[in-house]
This record gives C-alpha cells, structure tokens and sequence, in this order.
C-alpha cells in the first residue's frame, strides 16, 4: 500500500510516499527557517502563506521522485494535528481534494503520536510493548505502548518541553534560533562539567520539569556576566548534559517500573547528537535497547504521518473526507 503523507502542521511543509508502513519511496521537505529567523519564533500567518506557496511544488516533486503517479497512490495520510491552525489548513485542503479527486481513502494523523513511527523507518523497528520518549518544541512525553491501537501517556512535562528550554537558553546565550542546534554547535567545545545545574523532578515520577534548570541557567549567566567574558561553550555544554541526564534518567526509571527493554527516542530534540549518545549510552548500561530514526526524520517530516497513517488505517480504517477536521489542540491522550 501506498500512502501519501502530507505535513504541515508548524514551519515545515513535507509530502513523503511511504509503502506498507515502512519503507520510504520519497521525501520532499521545504523548511521556513531562515524566514522566521528573523523573528526569533515562528509567524503563524508566514507559515501558513509558506505552506500555500509550496505544497503543489512539493507533490509533483515526490512523485517525480518516486517515478510513481497519483494513479499509484492507494492513501492518503495527513497531520490533523496538534500544530498552527492556518497550516494545519492548508495541508489539510490538499489531503481532502486528492482523496475525493481520487477516491482514495485518507487518514488523519496525530503529529506527536507519528514521530514514534519514524523508527518504523529504520533499519530495525521496536517491538511491543517499549516505550517512546518524545522530545519536541513543544512536547516531552513518555508513552508506553502495547500495540499500534493502545498506548498510554506515563510521564509529561509540567511546564516548558525540552525544546522550548533549548530556545531560552540559547537566547540567554546570546544564541540565534532555533537554539538547539546552535547550543549542539556552541557546546562541542565545552565542557559538560564545568557548571553543575540542578535535575528538577528527578526523583518524583515520570513528569519532567524545565523551566527551573532555564532559571538555574539565567541566573549563572547574570552572576557571570558581571565576571567578565561569559564563557557560552561551557555553559551549552554544561545544560545540554543536564537536559540528558533528566531525559535518559527519567526514561530509564520509566522502563524498570513497567518492566520495558526497548526505548524509541524521537521528536527534534532527537536530531542532537549529543543527547543521542547520552541517552543511548545511559539506557545500554541498564540493558536497554534504543531505537532513534535517521536524523532526517527526527525533526517534522511526512514520512512519519505516512507510516502512522498506514498502520492506523490497518486498524480503524478510513476517515470520512467531510467531516475531518483539523485539530490545533489535539492531545495525545486525554
């Protein structure tokens, strides 16, 4: 089976052609970075302009790609959300016009839920039951899943997602955005020792916190910069492995009480290499496995919603093109 998958949901527009759930045919990804650099954040109404302007470009590409025609495609999957309702509407739009046009049965995705089946797209794939640490802007969560169609949320963040974190601090530092790959950059040539910097909630439950190691951050920064020179490679260095420890540390706690061996690490703070290597290093040394995508597919992408969408429809079926709609706030599990 042939899936379309098409992701819109926030600053990146993606349409990917995964067969079966697992294999990728092709991927096609227009990033609005350098757009919304400017700003500091991302601008719902640029997004959404952005995603109108590429969407048709990016559909011919894939299938040119792909050397399939639409005639080929048997489904079509899209991010219904969460995400910025204007881009959520534009990808939507598409999906909807293709599965009429086509009769082709279409499938509304959860964005967060799908950054676990990147894995999917590996050369391995995890086996139920394991749990997934999704790591994203905008969400930290643990979920414990026991097949496609069952799954629980066991841990969440209270305030600010790791990747929120990694903005702020890179802000504080002077850093441009997005602020993860650039406090990756800053901290290679620092050390993760230097500053020792508090683990909130890390002996209490599943949950995370971060907004207390951001203010732990803010607070060495103003009693350095009145030191001398801020020494920023350092104090990337030193946060990063602090956000690892919680992360990898939490996860493991996750695992030993529900007696779980694989690990799936995803979402765009997955795509950091360091936290990579961290985490998996932690979790090998208690004997369990982690699976964590490409770099590629660990931030937005829509190979992801293809692979989700295929496994979903293998157990639900499809969704009725008129009456799916788009779901800025959708929570991944109520």
């Amino acid at each position: 089976m042939n899936l379309l998958g098409i992701e819109t949901s926030c600053d990146e527009t993606a349409i990917a052609i995964v067969k079966d759930g697992t294999h990728e045919l092709a991927h096609c990804l227009s990033s609005q970075i350098k757009w919304h650099k400017q700003f500091g954040g991302v601008v719902p109404e640029l997004a959404s302009r952005m995603h109108v302007e590429k969407i048709h470009v990016l559909l011919n590409q894939v299938l040119d790609q792909a050397q399939l025609t639409l005639a080929d495609i048997d489904g079509i999957a899209v991010t219904q959300g969460p995400g910025l309702e204007g881009s959520l509407l534009v990808g939507m739009a598409m999906a909807k016009a293709l599965a009429t046009i086509l009769e082709k049965p279409l499938v509304g995705v959860h964005h967060v839920l799908a950054h676990v089946y990147s894995a999917y797209l590996n050369d391995r794939a995890p086996v139920f039951p394991y749990i997934a640490a999704i790591v994203s802007g905008g969400h930290t969560e643990l979920i414990l899943l026991r097949d496609h169609r069952h799954f629980e949320r066991i841990g969440k963040t209270r305030d600010d997602a790791a990747g929120e974190a990694f903005d702020k601090v890179a802000r504080l530092l002077g850093l441009p955005y997005p602020g993860g790959p650039e406090i990756e950059k800053a901290g290679l040539s620092g050390s993760e020792t230097r500053f020792k910097l508090p683990l909130p909630l890390i002996s209490e439950g599943f949950d995370f916190s971060f907004s207390g190691l951001k203010t732990a951050v803010l607070h060495l920064v103003q009693t350095l910069q009145s030191e001398g020179p801020l020494p920023v490679a350092d104090i990337a260095a030193s946060f990063q492995y602090t956000v690892g420890e919680i992360l990898g540390r939490k996860t493991l706690k996750a695992c030993q009480a529900h007696g779980i061996s694989q690990v799936v690490f995803c979402g765009g703070v997955s795509a950091n290499q360091s936290l990579r290597r961290q985490i998996s290093t932690l979790l090998s040394h208690a004997g369990i496995e982690t699976f964590v995508p490409p770099i590629r597919l660990s931030t937005d992408n829509a190979s992801m919603i293809a692979a989700r969408g295929y496994f979903q429809f293998q157990d639900f079926g499809a969704n009725d093109p008129s009456s799916l709609l788009v779901r800025p706030s959708w929570p991944l599990c109520s």
